[in-house]
């Protein structure tokens, strides 16, 4: 059988519907990624009137910058865990709504609703949950002899951000694990149920295998998600603080540029992550990609 295909008689008409995309793509990504890079290259003066080019000053300066440096870590442990600690829980929530029947769709609508939360509100409502002077969370700690007190311990901040935005995060990647666990055949678990495989067994070599797809695709979404759209949850939780602990990548970038007003040591870190992201983004295409099973 022969496949018909749709001829357009006026050769203009994709260009035209691909200009508005196009047009998106070039004002807001490609140049302001240029004017980031020639910016990464100048040193502007104190009132703005004045800009000099001094070739990769900027560079050399932060990346000898002992504030820089620990902002690379803490993005490092923050994207790590975030990504594992989201997957991990919303591949579990899909594996449990999965085995339901009639009340699939109810938790599933409950599950997607903090998606639907800005990030900002999600660093807010994350603040007050455990803010030490009326969260109550902070109040239910000190039941069991828990200290808790974000503003002056790094690693509890550390934590709470952590959990913020991997509480964010759960609902996008359980809608797909969701998708991708009701794409798995049942007669390919039961035969292997009537082989005498258990339950873990079933799941670790039948059913994860066929989720490596949708396991890839969400890895990268996930660390990109990390790198970048975090900056709203850490802003209005911790502000990078106590003493830069929870400083990452991005909220750095905007702190020196936009309140430091430093704009050439701003672009040169935007342009050293959004290099970062491109290699991690190569590395999991060229290696990780391997292992998925499609």
């Amino acid at each position: 059988m022969q496949t018909k295909r749709t001829i357009f008689s006026n050769k203009r008409l994709p260009y035209l519907l691909l200009a508005p995309q196009l047009v998106i793509t070039l004002v807001f990504f490609i140049w302001p990624a240029l004017q980031a890079v020639k910016s990464s290259f100048e040193r502007e003066d104190p009132f703005g009137f004045k800009t000099t080019f001094i070739w990769f000053e900027n560079y050399t300066r932060i990346l000898q910058d002992a504030a820089y440096l620990n902002s690379l870590g803490n993005t490092a442990v923050f994207a790590v865990s975030v990504t594992v600690l989201s997957m991990g829980l919303s591949l579990l929530l899909a594996v449990c709504v999965n085995r339901v029947m009639r009340p699939g769709r109810i938790y599933t609508t409950l599950l997607v609703w903090p998606y639907a939360v800005a990030p900002v509100v999600v660093g807010i409502l994350w603040w007050f949950m455990f803010n030490p002077s009326i969260g109550f969370i902070p109040y239910i700690l000190r039941g069991f002899g828990i200290s808790w007190n974000h503003r002056i311990d790094g690693n509890q901040a550390m934590l709470l951000i952590i959990l913020a935005a991997s509480w964010k995060q759960i609902s996008y990647n359980f809608l797909f694990f969701l998708a991708g666990l009701q794409s798995v055949p049942n007669s390919l678990t039961e035969a292997a149920a009537i082989d005498g495989a258990g339950p873990f067994k079933r799941f670790w070599t039948i059913v994860f295998p066929l989720l490596s797809p949708t396991t890839f695709f969400l890895l990268i979404i996930n660390i990109n998600y990390a790198m970048f759209d975090t900056f709203g949850i850490i802003d209005a939780t911790t502000s990078g603080g106590p003493a830069q602990a929870t400083n990452t990548l991005v909220y750095k970038v905007y702190a020196d540029g936009f309140v430091g007003l430093n704009l050439g040591s701003s672009s040169a870190q935007s342009v050293i992550l959004m290099l970062i992201v491109i290699v991690l983004t190569v590395v999991q295409f060229r290696y990780v990609e391997r292992r998925v099973q499609y």
